[in-house]
């Protein structure tokens, strides 16, 4: 591009929607979901349809390819592009019209698809396609790969749903095209006219196929099929023109619904059954192999599993169709839930395979590239031997999922895409599976589209006269090949643009052990896919950490978990990020990760955005001056063991209730002026315990004294004594003659990986005795639980002893539940509200503290998500408003809506504190509860 600024300025002049052409915005859109890609000049994000028209026609002059972008998921390659990508999320997102009598919609083309779904569910209507990322992919998106979902056997594919389309081609001009000829571009209709015995004969193999989504659905537009101009353009990946309004139908929900799960000895059994249940009406059929399936999901006994949604009037009649399909089925076992929550939970399991399947069950990666193709039904059973014996052939491995009452089949495969020798073997691999699919009647794309990574093999399915016919109607629309280029006719090779290629073959030198990923950082961050369950804002319900400041921030991607792995994977590339570590860009995406390690647990694939923050803090700030608040709270537990030392609390409690003195303090120490200092405790909880008063002969633990607990909430220590005694538990404090133990959090949270390391190697030594003695360690804190769970044993990789710590870590919940089985807790009755620690849901788990709460009468659900103080997060300078968004979001409304005897439980110090201070309620932990009712 000879003249990018002159490219930026006549855009930011002819339109009124963002114009970005910074570092950070190219290196966010150089991926979706797929394996390639592409670096572009700079990101438009369109105000309304007259944005797009402009800027269409300032790309005209310059010669500047345009790719549209919904939500960024697609797993072909059609999403990414070397000019200016188009996102439609950021404004033109909404809902225009819904008319429950018509049962339509009109939407724009960044509309979410959950967003719609949860607009018609009122009156009984749905949209019918939903793909398993239906809760971030956009109906524009879904209209360029003609997607479908688990539910295309009932209700088809998005071309299926669509009335009509509002585009702009490449020159600008609109196009209103439903059926018939009105609305088509000079000449396609003579080229048609022309061409009708190759359409007929070219596409009549695949007449039968319900997955048919490859190349273009030019016979949508034969006569005797309507002349369908919306449906043809369906599929067409955005390289014929842009969708700025579409006009949907929707379909009847069946006000009841139930789920059989009928498990086989393999999938190939699967999918032989799959075809012959689609007589009984089912919903879905879906089908996923035990390699996708967490330990503990409750799944009925088999090897693979088939889910069969059926729909009623009443929760009777769709269990009662159920039950039928069950026994038509010859089955292993089988499973029926009615309950719509039981249901959830297990079409979970399945939506999450898209990011499951990205790693083998030994931990290797595994990519798309033929993540998608379809056959008829009834030959899926013999194409999927096919398949395994292929893989067998080239040595690779891969298990297949997804929508088999359709023949569809999502797969991926352990590719090596990192070396010469292992591209060469995944070209030849893409090769002869195309003739394989082709081979059985199938269609190389069943739902994902073509993209970069099937469309250079169009000619094995169609030949070469239709994919000619391809080209020539591609000229029609877009006569400059300013949409899309590359992408479905006159393809790149599948085997270039990979997104691995620019990455660093040697491992980089960092702090992290990085278990899961051998020690290799790039490994780490290639576990982002772009599947983009980090993308969700619909953030209300369920028990979900991921992503906080994505919500908090409108849905900017910079601060999504995926947004940041992209910057650095950029980083790591060089290319658009060139100041390795030292970015300034990275920094800034990483400023509003709360550290809440929600992505550990909710991303599919595991990303660890915490870790990652502080190694990169890390080297960052090596050898340099660091922002005050890490020498503030990142080394508070130097601070208030001072305080302790000294016996100064009073005086530094008193000093920060002087207004002046704690401006000045919070300023001098990087803290919002907004927030309050907490105050320290006058007496440490080790201080004040005196332990042996009830020793007793039951099970010993050691009780950890970490900094909350220890020196600003001993309160809560004291009353932890008392219920582990009650219980007969005998508590003890850790030896104390060596030093301070520490868990580190802080020292992590801010990325001194140096004094953390030291800190915990002393920790180790310190806790010697300890681990000799085999004794548990109960740590109140969760933040601290889960810094000894997981932050230990990756800063020490090769100490045994701290792995051994590591595996000695119960929470409060935990010890009572192993160590005191047959005690029975105080009854409380009373109902909780309160938020389940986001560590404690990412690292430990809440599965004893649910039991434990329902054995004392503590009845009701505490909410998902951050409490936003995260630490040092919230208190440092520049944070609190998303700190106190991300409190807005489900934790404050959860509390403000509890009745007065409600208990509200906050086992952090962080939420405690967020809710002292936004809040009228005082939060207390579950340990000082149950003292209470002792």
């Amino acid at each position: 591009m000879d003249d990018l600024d002159g490219l930026e300025r006549d855009l930011r002049t002819s339109v009124r929607g963002g114009v970005d052409f910074s570092v950070t915005a190219r290196a966010l859109n150089t991926m979706d979901a797929s394996n390639y890609r592409r670096v572009p000049l700079g990101v438009l994000t369109p105000r309304d349809g007259d944005d797009v028209a402009a800027a269409l026609e300032v790309c005209g002059r310059y010669g500047v390819p345009v790719v549209g972008r919904g939500g960024g998921t697609s797993i072909a390659g059609q999403a990414t592009g070397t000019g200016l990508v188009v996102d439609f999320t950021r404004h033109m997102n909404g809902l225009v019209d819904l008319d429950p009598e018509a049962r339509t919609a009109v939407v724009r083309p960044g509309l979410v698809l959950d967003r719609l779904q949860a607009a018609a569910a009122p009156y009984g209507l749905r949209f019918g396609p939903d793909p398993s990322t239906h809760s971030r992919c956009t109906l524009g998106g879904m209209i360029g790969n003609n997607s479908c979902g688990s539910h295309s056997v009932a209700w088809g594919t998005t071309a299926d749903s669509v009335a009509a389309l509002d585009v702009l081609t490449s020159d600008g001009a609109a196009h209103r095209l439903g059926q018939g000829w009105q609305g088509a571009p000079d000449g396609l209709r003579a080229l048609l006219e022309r061409e009708l015995a190759t359409v007929r004969t070219g596409f009549a193999p695949y007449a039968g196929l319900p997955r048919r989504i490859s190349g273009y659905a030019v016979d949508a537009l034969l006569p005797e099929h309507g002349t369908d101009l919306a449906r043809f353009l369906c599929g067409t990946e955005g390289t014929l023109g842009l969708v700025t309004e579409a006009t949907v139908r929707l379909v009847e929900a069946p006000p009841a619904k139930a789920l059989a799960v009928l498990g086989y000895a393999d999938e190939s059994a699967a999918a032989e059954a799959a075809a012959g249940l689609l007589p009984h009406g089912p919903l879905t059929v879906e089908g996923m192999a035990a390699d996708l399936v967490p330990p503990g999901s409750g799944l009925p006994r088999g090897g693979a599993w088939l889910f069969v949604e059926t729909g009623g009037a009443t929760p009777a009649e769709a269990r009662a169709a159920a039950e039928r399909i069950v026994r038509a089925a010859d089955v292993v076992d089988s499973l029926v839930v009615a309950d719509p929550a039981g249901q959830q939970v297990l079409w979970r399991i399945r939506e999450d395979a898209s990011g499951t399947a990205t790693r083998m069950p030994d931990g290797s990666e595994a990519w798309p590239g033929w993540e998608d193709c379809a056959v008829p039904p009834a030959r899926l059973g013999a194409y999927l031997r096919d398949f395994r014996a292929l893989l067998g052939e080239h040595g690779l491995r891969g298990t297949p999922y997804g929508h088999f009452g359709d023949g569809c089949i999502h797969v991926r495969i352990d590719f090596d895409l990192l070396t010469d020798a292992g591209v060469a073997r995944f070209r030849r691999f893409s090769e002869e599976l195309a003739a394989l699919v082709v081979a059985h009647g199938g269609s190389l794309s069943g739902e994902h589209g073509d993209g970069q990574a099937r469309a250079e093999l169009l000619p094995k399915m169609y030949g070469t006269e239709l994919v000619g016919l391809f080209e020539r109607i591609k000229a029609v629309w877009d006569p400059a090949d300013l949409l899309n280029p590359g992408t479905l006719v006159r393809p790149a090779r599948l085997d270039e643009n990979l997104r691995f290629a620019p990455l660093p073959r040697e491992p980089v030198d960092v702090v992290f052990g990085y278990p899961h990923d051998g020690g290799d950082f790039s490994a780490a961050v290639r576990r982002c896919v772009g599947v983009a369950k980090c993308r969700v804002q619909e953030g209300g319900s369920g028990s979900g950490v991921m992503c906080p400041s994505f919500r908090a921030t409108g849905g900017d991607e910079t601060h999504s978990t995926r947004g940041r792995a992209r910057l650095l994977h950029e980083m790591l590339a060089g290319e658009v990020v060139t100041d390795g570590w030292r970015s300034t860009e990275v920094r800034d995406a990483l400023d509003l990760c709360l550290s809440c390690k929600g992505c550990r647990s909710d991303c599919p694939v595991g990303v660890d955005m915490a870790t990652y923050k502080a190694e990169f803090l890390h080297h960052h700030y090596a050898g340099r001056r660091r922002p005050a608040a890490h020498y503030s709270m990142g080394r508070l537990p130097r601070w208030l063991r001072l305080v302790a030392a000294t016996r100064t609390a009073a005086l530094v409690n008193s000093l920060a209730s002087v207004p002046p003195l704690a401006a000045l303090g919070k300023r001098l120490g990087g803290v919002a002026p907004e927030r309050e200092i907490p105050r320290a405790a006058r007496t440490t909880f080790s201080a004040g315990w005196r332990p042996g008063g009830r020793r007793g002969d039951g099970p010993r633990v050691a009780l950890w004294p970490d900094t909350f607990t220890e020196h600003l909430s001993p309160q809560v220590g004291h009353a932890a004594v008392r219920v582990l005694e009650a219980a007969g538990i005998v508590p003890l404090p850790v030896p104390r003659a060596r030093g301070r133990v520490c868990c580190g959090l802080t020292y992590v949270s801010t990325g001194q990986l140096d004094r953390a390391r030291a800190v915990l190697q002393r920790t180790v030594e310190v806790m010697g005795p300890v681990l000799d003695a085999g004794v548990p360690v109960v740590v109140l804190e969760p933040s601290c639980a889960a810094a000894l769970r997981s932050d230990l044993p990756e800063l020490l990789p090769g100490d045994a002893r701290a792995r051994l710590l590591a595996e000695r870590v119960v929470t409060f919940a935990e010890a009572l539940e192993r160590l005191a089985p047959d005690w029975d807790p105080p009854r409380v009755d009373r109902p909780v509200v309160g938020q389940t620690h986001c560590h404690q849901h990412a690292v430990l788990g809440d599965a004893a503290d649910r039991r434990l709460r329902e054995r004392a009468g503590l009845v009701g659900e505490l909410s998902g998500g951050c409490c936003g103080l995260a630490g040092n997060f919230g208190f440092e300078e520049g944070h609190y408003e998303v700190s106190v968004a991300c409190a807005e979001e489900r934790l404050l409304p959860a509390v403000r809506a509890a009745g007065a005897g409600d208990v509200v439980l906050a086992d952090g110090f962080s939420c405690r504190t967020q809710l002292s201070q936004l809040g009228d309620r005082a939060g207390r932990h579950l340990a000082e509860v149950l003292a209470e009712g002792l």
